[in-house]
């Protein structure tokens, strides 16, 4: 059992380095007085950040991404929660089909999904724009929220509904006062990695979006100038210090979750 152990940790942490070290190099090289991405590194600079807070057009972009990202996040998570609610909860006529439906944007190619939006909007006479970009994110957002919520709601104890039922409560006085407060730090938790999710997405935004580009579309623009490839560089390290963050902080929320019912366990 031990030798499994370490052969399993020693898989992890080949994996992690797999995975991690060429994302690492994007940080390095944001602080490299160049504007190329090579060794050895020619100095050690600021100027990057100090060019990209310059940028007025990264600010526009950045507040397109927030705004598309919030409302994205917070639709997502209201009807993954009474998704997942009906799906946990409730033994109805065609839950599989249902629940596959929902899943369905998380498991076709991204291009697919966008391709159809686009050909779908441009048909019904809508422009391009913001609008069928948060559609997309919505759509692209919902089957990872209700995924999480759908855990956290499994292993919520039922019996805390049955006994504030018991004690008179009704349905929805039940669900506020009882559920809600079990099931909030899963519904921040989808919240954050919605935003997480929309905020870093690209094709759907490459296939939808016109005269307002979100900053994934914005920094691809970028990169056709080699001249401004640093600031996309210094740009890209900063957003993934922040999703790293928000990231860690969505998945304590998640055991923050599960410590807080066994308190609420009578």
């Amino acid at each position: 059992m031990e030798q499994k152990n370490n052969s399993l940790l020693v898989y992890t942490i080949f994996y992690f380095l797999f995975l991690y070290i060429p994302v690492l190099f994007l940080p390095l090289f944001s602080f490299n007085d160049s504007n190329y991405m090579s060794f050895p590194l020619s100095g050690f600079t600021f100027r990057h950040y100090e060019d990209m807070w310059s940028k007025t057009p990264v600010f526009r972009a950045l507040w397109v991404s927030v705004k598309v990202g919030v409302i994205a996040s917070v639709v997502s998570t209201v009807i993954a929660l009474m998704a997942a609610k009906a799906f946990t909860k409730y033994k109805f006529i065609g839950s599989r089909v249902s629940y596959a439906a929902v899943l369905l944007p998380f498991l076709i190619p991204e291009i697919i999904l966008a391709v159809s939006l686009i050909v779908i909007w441009l048909s019904l006479g809508f422009k391009l724009g913001l609008v069928p970009v948060t559609i997309g994110h919505i759509l692209f957002c919902t089957p990872f929220c209700m995924l999480i919520l759908v855990s956290r709601i499994e292993g919520f104890d039922s019996s805390l509904e049955e006994a504030s039922r018991d004690l008179g409560e009704n349905a929805w006085g039940t669900f506020w006062k009882v559920s809600f407060p079990l099931y909030l730090p899963g519904i921040i938790a989808s919240l954050l990695l919605g935003f997480i999710i929309s905020f870093d997405e690209f094709i759907l935004a490459f296939f939808l979006s016109g005269s307002d580009p979100t900053l994934p579309m914005y920094m691809w623009n970028q990169l056709r100038f080699i001249k401004k490839l640093p600031h996309v560089l210094a740009l890209g390290a900063i957003i993934i210090v922040a999703t790293t963050f928000v990231v860690l902080l969505a998945y304590w929320l998640m055991n923050l979750g599960q410590a807080k019912e066994k308190d609420f366990k009578i």
